[in-house]
């Protein structure tokens, strides 16, 4: 069985023809090796080029026939790329689950595709190259989506807006980590609902007046392409956002929780981190951005600090982290440079997660079979931010007191009080935060007959 690793892939080099010069294009396979616990599927290789640039791929058949994918460049290279070798080898195997699943009907790549059907709008997804965890050297082989087109061919082409690098800007940091894989044709494909979810968020994260541009951009970009598209219906329609703004009040109950918990042991095809990013929501009571770029140099012991610069109120949030919510830190990544790097990363330490919709749908796919296995009705919709109110929530029941518990989310308290009361809460938050971890233990392991937390209110 052949051995991989980073530097093996670095040591790589294109074969020479009968003349002595490289060959424009080798491919080196480690079918069945492994490295950190993830086994390559077969057909997983390295291809080389004259240049020395190397890239993943994956040779795969269907119907006899042989297809050769290209995962992505490897990310030491010279000019860069998205893969490390870990990170390739997890995307192959989840190209193969898929492919035997039948998740994928056409087994053709998508650069196939396009070559032998041209643009055609089946398969067309919302976001297309603005994947936030593409590199951009990358970007230009994907497969344009609804919004690339819209913005190369309307605002750089057609209207030559000032403003274009904006619209891709949003896009690309507001819009694709929600819905950009979504298709825009077909099963699983953009409903209103997931604007609405998509909106809500970032009226959390970064405030009303960006969520209502971000709507804007998306109701220009949707109006320009049906007048292009015949098949294609606007999903944005007249006071969308009264029907999002200010209007969830979504807890999750104690069964739901456990559901949760037992969905995010046994979930697939999503990123190690993601059960342990999604859990620190609920312990730290913060927004999933907050959470998703969460940094080492953030962290001092017990205390994570969360910079103004990042935090919705402009000023630093300081959260005395929980043991339960510290077991969730996780290790160094392996391939983590120095003493820095994101907690809850797909690269190595180098970004923070992102793609929360893709990994979301994954998760409540799981609860729903863990809820009909056991004969029960579906989860009724949830958000993630739907964690922060009920970690809010159990910290009342818990017998938090309501200062305690808002100064823990970060809310500013208002008034000459809030003015003139400079005390920290430290000690106040801390217990807090202990607080809701015991409740929360619990809720996830019930005893009968058992008080729930001293204190806490019946």
């Amino acid at each position: 069985m052949p051995n991989i690793s980073e530097r093996i892939v670095a040591d790589l080099a294109p074969k020479l023809d009968s003349r002595g010069k490289p060959r424009p294009s080798t491919l080196h396979y480690f079918s069945g090796a492994t490295l950190q616990g993830k086994k390559a599927p077969a057909g997983f290789a390295v291809r080389v080029t004259a240049a020395g640039t190397k890239a993943f791929v994956l040779f795969h058949r269907k119907g006899g026939k042989g297809y050769l994918e290209t995962l992505g460049r490897w990310d030491a290279n010279a000019q860069g790329g998205s893969l490390t070798v870990r990170d390739a080898i997890v995307k192959a195997d989840k190209l193969v689950k898929d492919l035997a699943r039948g998740n994928r009907e056409d087994p053709r790549p998508e650069r196939t595709r396009r070559m032998e059907d041209g643009d055609n709008p089946e398969g067309l997804k919302i976001g297309g190259a603005f994947d936030p965890d593409a590199d951009p050297s990358d970007r230009e082989q994907k497969h344009p989506g609804l919004l690339d087109m819209f913005v190369d061919r309307y605002c750089r082409k057609e209207a030559k807006l000032k403003s274009a690098d904006q619209y891709a800007s949003t896009f690309r940091r507001l819009v694709a980590p929600d819905i950009g894989d979504l298709p825009v044709f077909g099963e699983g494909r953009l409903r209103r609902s997931h604007i609405v979810d998509m909106l809500d968020a970032i009226e959390d994260e970064s405030g009303p007046v960006m969520a209502d541009r971000t709507l804007a951009y998306l109701r220009k970009a949707f109006n320009w392409f049906q007048a292009r598209e015949e098949d294609f219906t606007n999903p944005i329609v007249k006071g969308i956002r009264q029907v999002g703004t200010n209007s969830r009040d979504r807890i999750l109950s104690d069964e739901e929780l456990r559901d949760l918990w037992a969905g995010l042991s046994t979930v697939e095809d999503v990123p190690d981190c993601y059960p342990r990013f999604v859990k620190s929501l609920l312990l730290t009571t913060t927004r999933r951005t907050e959470a998703a770029l969460m940094h080492s140099s953030e962290i001092d012991g017990a205390d994570w600090t969360i910079p103004a610069d990042r935090y919705k109120t402009g000023i630093d949030h300081l959260i005395p982290m929980s043991e339960a919510a510290r077991a969730l830190l996780g290790e160094k990544p392996a391939g983590a440079k120095g003493n820095s790097w994101f907690i809850f990363t797909t690269t190595d330490g180098a970004k923070g997660f992102s793609g929360f919709s893709k990994a979301k749908r994954e998760l409540d796919k799981t609860i729903a079979k863990i809820r009909s296995e056991a004969g029960r009705e579906p989860m009724p919709h949830w958000v993630l931010h739907d964690l922060r109110r009920t970690g809010r929530s159990l910290m009342s029941r818990a017998g938090v007191p309501a200062d305690h518990a808002e100064r823990c989310l970060g809310h500013v308290i208002g008034g000459v009080r809030g003015v003139y009361d400079r005390y920290a809460y430290l000690d106040e938050k801390r217990a807090a935060f202990e607080k809701l971890a015991d409740l929360l233990a619990l809720i996830l392991s019930p005893q009968p007959n058992a008080t729930e937390l001293r204190g806490a209110k019946p």
